[in-house]
């Protein structure tokens, strides 16, 4: 993991210095900080896959843009905190592959089945780029905000240590409630 950048990033959830880091693999990803050194014991962090779709096209089939907004306004509010934005489309299985998997929703499937049916494990995301990120900065111990416990293991699995989970509670809508119900039920998702 390479960092390659940093500047001030006026945001409407108050200022963060944007980091942006390319890993060996050239995905570029990118960390929130709200302070300048965020040394803190247990840093408020929040780890957010890249979903174009919701966070860009503001798409209501999933929950991924409220939950971004959600930690953002969390993070506006901490004297320092930690945004880490991650370039892993569709849980992992990229753009296109995510469009194709819609087409399989629209069908009946749900977020899991699709995934199999193309080939993919139900979730392929890597959250070690996120421990790297956390390790560059020095920190070891956070509050992770988020309702995935495989992400919890991932990160304890590469050296940071979770002292605290912070879940991360949206509103459903009518399009995004078998999503919902599907990472709660298939996934283990704690709301």
């Amino acid at each position: 993991m390479k960092h390659v950048a940093e500047a001030l990033l006026p945001t409407r959830f108050g200022k963060f210095i944007v980091h942006a880091f390319v890993d060996d693999k050239g995905k570029e990803h990118l960390a929130l900080a709200r302070c300048a050194h965020p040394k803190h014991k247990a840093v408020p962090v929040r780890i957010h896959s890249r979903c174009l779709t919701g966070d860009t096209l503001t798409s209501v089939r999933c929950d991924c843009r409220d939950q971004l907004k959600a930690a953002m306004k969390y993070l506006e509010k901490k004297e320092c905190g930690i945004l880490i934005y991650l370039d892993q489309e569709g849980r992992g299985i990229g753009l296109a592959n995510k469009i194709r998997a819609y087409a399989l929703q629209d069908a009946g499937m749900d977020t899991v089945e699709a995934n199999r049916k193309l080939g993919f494990r139900d979730d392929m995301r890597d959250f070690s780029a996120a421990a790297d990120i956390l390790k560059y900065f020095e920190i070891s111990n956070i509050s992770l905000l988020t309702n995935n416990p495989d992400k919890i293991a991932a990160l304890e699995e590469n050296g940071i240590t979770v002292v605290e989970r912070i879940p991360l509670i949206t509103k459903t809508n009518r399009y995004n409630e078998k999503y919902i119900r599907t990472k709660k039920e298939k996934m283990g998702h704690q709301f």
